[in-house]
């Protein structure tokens, strides 16, 4: 009886140990898409440096890839219950990395590296103006990831962020070089793109809330035509980039904004009512 007792405890050590080195190997596999998604942006700063068209293309498709790598990155993460201290810090650096280092120096070569070589006067006004603007997005990348950290969702559950998702703002810079491809040679069209690079950086330290699609259960069973419309977006997305993720960016920060206006104006209304005319 003694025997078969040991032997049983036994076999629950050998069992427990093997579940907490599947669990080591499970934590791992969050940290492997945060590397993928910092090796993109690595790569994306290294083609931004060659300076090239073609090389600023590439650079833009990395900062896409790394996009994708830090999704896979938090829903393996919700999947396989592995969220860690750990593991948040250190998504937050690699998305500085590659959603701002590299979507803002890619922004600043694209955008305003021309003006260089432009004879108006305003010209030379633009290309300092992008330093400045280049780097207001990378701290506002910084504190908005540092924000997160902090208070995390917005209130009432994980269906909004609060503020512009960094990677949608990096998407917005990078469909919009990916789309044009050519660099920015005009300097009226280079002060309207920083415009847009500073209204970027802005929605990330906003207080508008954006949709997280977060709350969808991935994980379950999902009707066919949901299967077929997300066949059909990749194919749309491999065949039509330029067209369909710019599109995709834009419709994204400009749902938001709509929204957080709408619901501005719809608790003004409640709390201020109108009085009838007399």
């Amino acid at each position: 009886m003694k025997d078969y007792e040991q032997r049983e405890l036994g076999f629950e050590g050998r069992l427990r140990n093997q579940q907490q080195r599947l669990r080591r190997g499970i934590y791992l596999l969050p940290s492997v898409f945060t590397v993928a998604n910092m090796m993109c942006g690595f790569y994306a700063v290294i083609a931004v440096l060659k300076g090239g068209p073609m090389d600023l293309d590439y650079a833009a498709l990395a900062i896409g890839f790394a996009i994708v790598f830090d999704v896979f990155d938090g829903f393996v993460a919700r999947a396989t219950h592995t969220n860690t201290d750990f593991g948040k810090q250190f998504d937050s650096l690699a998305d500085v990395v590659s959603f701002g280092i590299a979507p803002a120096a890619l922004a600043y070569t694209w955008g305003v590296r021309g003006m260089l070589a432009s004879d108006a006067p305003q010209a030379r006004h633009i290309y300092e103006l992008g330093w400045y603007i280049s780097g207001t997005y990378v701290i506002c990348c910084a504190w908005r990831l540092a924000r997160f950290n902090v208070q995390g969702m917005a209130p009432g559950g994980s269906r909004y962020f609060v503020g512009l998702p960094t990677p949608a703002a990096a998407g917005l810079i990078a469909s919009s070089v990916h789309a044009f491809r050519a660099p920015l040679e005009d300097w009226r069209w280079a002060g309207a793109w920083l415009g847009l690079v500073f209204v970027a950086a802005a929605l990330m330290v906003s207080a508008v809330r954006f949709r997280s699609f977060k709350d969808i259960p991935w994980a379950r069973r999902q009707p066919s035509l949901t299967i077929v419309l997300i066949a059909f977006l990749i194919g749309a997305i491999v065949v039509y980039s330029e067209i369909v993720l710019i599109l995709l960016a834009s419709v994204y920060v400009t749902f938001g904004v709509v929204s957080h206006v709408v619901r501005v104006a719809r608790q003004r209304a409640v709390s201020h009512p109108s009085r009838p005319a007399v």
